[in-house]
């Protein structure tokens, strides 16, 4: 087992409007973009156990086999900017990705 941080080229994560954070997770080859697609491990269930979400606040979640990536959207707790507000870019929400262990 890898971890995902170890076989996706990038991990990201940014704003989709002041609402939404977006994480992307991007691959150099597509064998890599297969094995995780295939293993499964990227799914609702996971995301919002992640992110201690409902899975109803996963608004996207898209496997762009052209693009070897996967985005996934999420509704924010706290909308851009506003008071209590930690991250107001969304840049620093990808971490909990990267211990996902891909078989």
């Amino acid at each position: 087992m890898d971890r995902l941080v170890d076989i996706a080229k990038v991990l990201r994560s940014k704003n989709s409007g002041p609402f939404e954070i977006t994480l992307d997770i991007l691959f150099d080859t597509i064998e890599k973009y297969e094995r995780v697609v295939k293993s499964g491990k990227i799914n609702k269930e996971l995301i919002a156990s992640l992110y201690k979400i409902p899975t109803d606040d996963i608004t996207n979640l898209v496997f762009f086999k052209k693009g070897l990536g996967i985005k996934i959207t999420f509704n924010r707790k706290t909308s851009s900017g506003t008071c209590g507000d930690r991250d107001v870019y969304g840049a620093q929400q990808h971490a909990p990705l990267f211990d996902i262990l891909i078989p």
